[in-house]
């Protein structure tokens, strides 16, 4: 649906030359949410805007439903921004117009006549859960409300395509999560293709199929939404993840543990599983967990364990090898101190 082939914008400031976009190829599926994330400056806001051309790449390709945007006259790309809807963080509506008014707007932009207006703007505020807001200004909605009109209104000319550049940044948890349920029904029953910029991986988590990870202009990872979270490779990823499934622990609890600290990721099937139950009932130790959890991403699951285990340190030792082949992912976060301690005290 989109493919962008060694895309770069180069903004000329001040007599610097800056680079927004650093030769980017990309290419998004139709019907799936993706996820482009970054910190602020990373330049993800201005790849959005590249994708219909409200900035113009300095270089590369743009193609959106097989047509290449930066061959087309002006003419021939208002036309084609037709099949691509955009909503920002700030809204964008007309505040001296009323919520009916501003979803009709793009409508008689494109040649609609009054009452296949009234009648188009009426279904889409139905769909976005507003009709009863018709009549009421901006000024008299709350922030999710106002988001909502701005989806609508992005969807009056039956788009392909939605962009959304931090469209929910500016609101309450409980808001974000109410748009982001909402942009996820719009994916599944018009099979819209999204593309979602943000800050937050939480959001990532909740809605997109696949995702990007941006610094500097450049894409430093990209894959599937779970293999993300599951098996992270850049540092910058690894600091992102963090901000949601964060398994470290404090260092006074660390100090205060005697054995064996290990950090284990269950993937898929084998986090409904009692894995470590299993495995430790052949050993004569101790499992002592001090931080659990499970994620579901994309109806997978995902858990993350870390535990205390002690006993004779060949036997824990063992146990760890056979829980490394069971799941892969078992990392040894502090040694056995008890031992240790012990030697130094025959010292």
């Amino acid at each position: 649906m989109i493919s962008l082939e060694q895309l770069s914008k180069v903004y000329q400031s001040k007599g610097k030359t800056v680079i927004g976009v650093d030769d980017v190829s990309l290419d998004i599926n139709k019907g799936e949410i993706f996820g482009v994330v970054g910190y602020s400056g990373a330049g993800k806001s201005t790849l959005l805007r590249c994708m219909n051309i409200l900035e113009r790449p300095t270089e590369g390709k743009v193609m959106v439903d097989g047509i290449d945007l930066m061959t087309l006259n002006s003419r021939d790309l208002r036309k084609a921004r037709q099949s691509i809807g955009m909503i920002f963080q700030g809204f964008h509506l007309a505040m001296a117009k009323t919520v009916l008014e501003n979803v009709a707007f793009a409508l008689k932009a494109s040649g609609v006549n009054r009452q296949e207006r009234k009648r188009r703007a009426q279904e889409l505020l139905e769909l976005v859960g507003l009709s009863d807001k018709a009549d009421q200004y901006p000024a008299q909605l709350s922030g999710g409300q106002k988001q909502r009109v701005s989806i609508a209104r992005a969807l009056a000319n039956d788009p392909k395509v939605l962009l959304c550049d931090e469209a929910t940044s500016a609101l309450d948890p409980n808001t974000t999560q109410s748009i982001l349920k909402l942009l996820k029904r719009i994916n599944r029953e018009l099979g819209l293709t999204i593309v979602l910029i943000t800050h937050e991986m939480e959001v990532v988590k909740e809605i997109c199929d696949r995702c990007a990870v941006m610094e500097d202009g450049k894409i430093v990872e990209q894959g599937s939404t779970y293999e993300i979270f599951a098996d992270p490779e850049n540092e910058l990823t690894k600091r992102f993840i963090q901000t949601v499934i964060d398994f470290r622990i404090p260092e006074k609890v660390l100090s205060e543990r005697k054995g064996t600290i290990v950090h284990m990721t269950f993937k898929g099937d084998s986090a409904n599983e009692s894995v470590v139950s299993d495995l430790l009932q052949g050993y004569s130790i101790r499992a002592n967990i001090l931080h659990g959890k499970i994620d579901y991403i994309q109806d997978q699951a995902l858990g993350t364990f870390v535990m205390e285990l002690t006993g004779e340190r060949k036997v824990v030792q063992q146990a760890i090898q056979d829980l490394r082949e069971k799941l892969g992912e078992v990392e040894v976060l502090q040694d056995d101190r008890s031992t240790d301690q012990s030697l130094a005290r025959a010292e």
